[in-house]
């Protein structure tokens, strides 16, 4: 749908060039900012190729829609193994291994009836034939807590493959991947506006190869992150980012750090060797 694309672009005398495109997809805005040295129809190129991947993988995952491949699982996958494609069968497999690295805190099947810490655990895949079988009648995965930070990592190799060092990309401003430098600095300066809550907390990060993730909830009303320890909704205005090297890395952990108490929380920055986390 490439006329759902628009963009801004601007070449300088020196013979490089901006670019800022943006486009709905996975039901976010995307923002797209890079900086390099090709003409304006080889970057739109790029861009087009990275929304048809974000199509390709919201056909593939979407946990809301019927037509999807996942829903397809969640309806019958208790019934017999299901062929998966290879993009959805790379996230379940790293789902699972998540949910062990994080001490049960990320958990894809928290939407399972009759859920329980267990539920994960009737999730088989089998590498011989790329399939996915459910144990437990009732199971259901969702990847709504996953899916933009696999996005984030398809869009980079896109930009990679297209030897693009300079970008930034902005999934509904949660989900962010900043490869090189802007145009006017080291680096890809992030604010945070007026969320930032006390002193402690930077009113901006500066991003080089690497990504910030945000997840929580932004008003006392909005509750969507139900933690798989008490299988309730996570209450209160509160958010919490954390910087990663990737973005799938980042996607777990800012969910799994705002779900987890104080325990399992420095566990797992000890685990993955955290560096920054910004409450907000």
């Amino acid at each position: 749908m490439r006329h759902s694309v628009q963009h801004i672009y601007k070449s300088s005398q020196q013979g490089d060039s901006l670019l800022y495109a943006w486009f709905t997809a996975m039901h976010t805005r995307v923002d797209i900012v890079i900086h390099d040295w090709g003409d304006e129809k080889e970057l739109m190129d790029v861009i087009y190729r990275i929304e048809e991947a974000l199509r390709q993988l919201e056909g593939a995952a979407n946990f809301y829609d019927p037509e999807s491949e996942l829903a397809k699982i969640n309806r019958i996958g208790a019934l017999h193994p299901v062929k998966i494609s290879s993009d959805l069968y790379k996230m379940i497999e790293s789902c699972l291994a998540y949910n062990t690295r994080t001490f049960g805190c990320f958990d894809v099947t928290i939407h399972s009836e009759q859920y329980n810490r267990d539920s994960i655990h009737s999730v088989c895949l089998s590498a011989d034939d790329q399939t996915v079988f459910f144990k437990k009648q009732g199971t259901v995965i969702n990847l709504s807590g996953f899916l933009k930070g696999y996005a984030l990592e398809k869009i980079r190799s896109i930009l990679q493959a297209h030897t693009i060092e300079n970008a930034l990309v902005n999934m509904g401003n949660s989900s962010v991947l900043a490869l090189g430098s802007a145009p006017d600095g080291n680096g890809w300066k992030i604010g945070f506006g007026n969320q930032a809550e006390s002193t402690d907390n930077p009113a901006e990060v500066c991003l080089y190869n690497e990504c910030l993730t945000t997840s929580g909830n932004d008003s006392n009303t909005r509750k969507h992150i139900i933690s798989p320890h008490t299988n309730r909704l996570v209450e209160g205005k509160r958010q919490l980012a954390v910087v990663t090297e990737d973005g799938i890395t980042g996607e777990v952990l800012s969910t799994s750090l705002f779900v987890a108490d104080s325990t399992l929380r420095e566990a797992m920055i000890r685990a993955f060797a955290i560096k920054t986390i910004i409450e907000l």
